[in-house]
């Protein structure tokens, strides 16, 4: 027996095989495979089109399979099962002069444990706290959601999304019109959730974001362009390849694909 033990590879967060999904019979991304293991962090990256909503949707189990194999937490994934799955959509509208505070909304992300009818028990408040901590608005969570900047709303509605503890989480373009204290803020947030364990999947056109956080890229264009290391797959080859045309922009500071719906 070697003097060293062998390191024991722990099972992925998400496990994709030559996967593809589909609307309504027509295939909207395939031939997907890639791996995510805990304290990962996965940039989605790609032209408007490419398939990284569609991921999404299908990692939420809104939308089936139409080839291959899904796990998650070494599970097939079945439509409709979301325990220990965070997420944060790109847009949520709310209602400015709703009378809610901030907290009231995070505890929203503990719903699901608390059932109906029921009050927040030590546990739940202890989540809210937590998820306010990690995400530096405890100096705001009495003030009514509606008054807090776009950056601290967008921070709030990540912190409903922490309360629920998740395994996974998954966030569609959330550094779309941030600031730079609060992409600061939500980059400190998610580099200690990769500590804690937390397994990310990101989508973003930012280059330089990805390189900043995410372990690993998967860059589509209704297909799998390529997936594996950040630095190993954001090549110009690469780009080029999912962007077409999309003119890239490529320096030593910064490398952005110009911005897009998707």
């Amino acid at each position: 027996m070697s003097e060293q033990a062998e390191e024991i590879q722990p099972e992925p967060v998400i496990d994709l095989t030559n996967a593809a999904f589909a609307y309504e019979g027509v295939v909207a991304l395939d031939h997907v495979s890639m791996q995510a293991f805990p304290g990962e962090a996965v940039a989605l990256i790609g032209p408007n089109g490419s398939g990284k909503s569609t991921l999404l949707r299908g990692l939420l189990g809104l939308l089936p399979l139409a080839d291959g194999s899904l796990k998650v937490f070494g599970h097939q994934r079945r439509p409709g099962v979301t325990d220990g799955i965070g997420y944060l959509p790109q847009q949520e509208s709310t209602e400015p002069n709703f009378p809610i505070s901030l907290r009231q909304v995070v505890m929203m992300g503990r719903y699901r444990r608390i059932g109906f009818w029921r009050f927040a028990r030590t546990i739940d408040r202890s989540a809210v706290n937590e998820a306010l901590e990690m995400t530096g608005l405890t100096s705001r969570a009495g003030a009514r959601f509606g008054s807090l900047s776009g950056g601290q709303q967008q921070r709030g509605l990540l912190a409903r999304a922490l309360a629920a503890k998740p395994r996974l989480l998954l966030l569609d373009e959330p550094f779309n019109g941030l600031d730079q204290p609060n992409r600061a803020a939500l980059l400190t947030t998610l580099r200690e959730l990769k500590l804690r364990g937390v397994s990310i999947v990101v989508t973003t056109h930012d280059l330089d974001l990805a390189r900043d956080v995410c372990d690993k890229v998967l860059l589509l264009a209704g297909t799998q362009v390529a997936f594996g290391p950040t630095d190993g797959v954001l090549t110009l080859e690469n780009l080029q390849a999912a962007f077409g045309d999309v003119q890239v922009e490529v320096d030593e500071h910064r490398v952005v694909i110009p911005g897009h719906d998707h």
